[in-house]
């Protein structure tokens, strides 16, 4: 299982960028059933914060909804969120945010966290794998 952080559902619906296609391409894998590909609802909480900073909230919600309904959302857990803060101590370079998304991802034995944030990078016990490298390509198959 492949969890999603936010930068890849963002840019996969963002305006052109050069991570949106390699997103598209990750959310369309998993559309085909090439991959089994998760996310959490703080991410999705996330992006329609995100959504709604450019366009209007119904737009906002709509997607929220639909991504929603793309994936079998993973559930925090308070085991997730202590995991979390333990690594938010110890890694200045993650945000509390991204410190308890790690954590899902490594307490659920996620094959890998992709996500274009670089905090990921130094987290044992974390496969973190950026959106724009060759690395998705092999994991995604393509």
């Amino acid at each position: 299982m492949i969890l999603l952080d936010t930068t890849v559902l963002a840019y996969a619906v963002g305006e052109e960028h050069p991570l949106r296609g390699p997103c598209r391409r990750l959310l369309a894998a998993h559309a085909d059933g090439r991959i089994e590909a998760t996310t959490t609802v703080e991410v999705v909480q996330e992006l329609v914060h995100v959504r709604a900073r450019r366009r209007d909230r119904a737009d906002a919600a709509a997607l929220g909804r639909q991504v929603a309904e793309a994936f079998a959302l993973i559930v925090t857990t308070a085991e997730d969120l202590e995991r979390g803060l333990a690594l938010f101590e110890r890694h200045p370079a993650l945000g509390a945010f991204d410190a308890v998304l790690a954590a899902v991802a490594i307490g659920h034995s996620a094959d890998a966290l992709v996500s274009a944030d670089r905090a990921f990078a130094g987290v044992p016990g974390l496969r973190w794998v950026d959106p724009g490298s060759t690395e998705l390509d092999r994991l995604i198959g393509g």
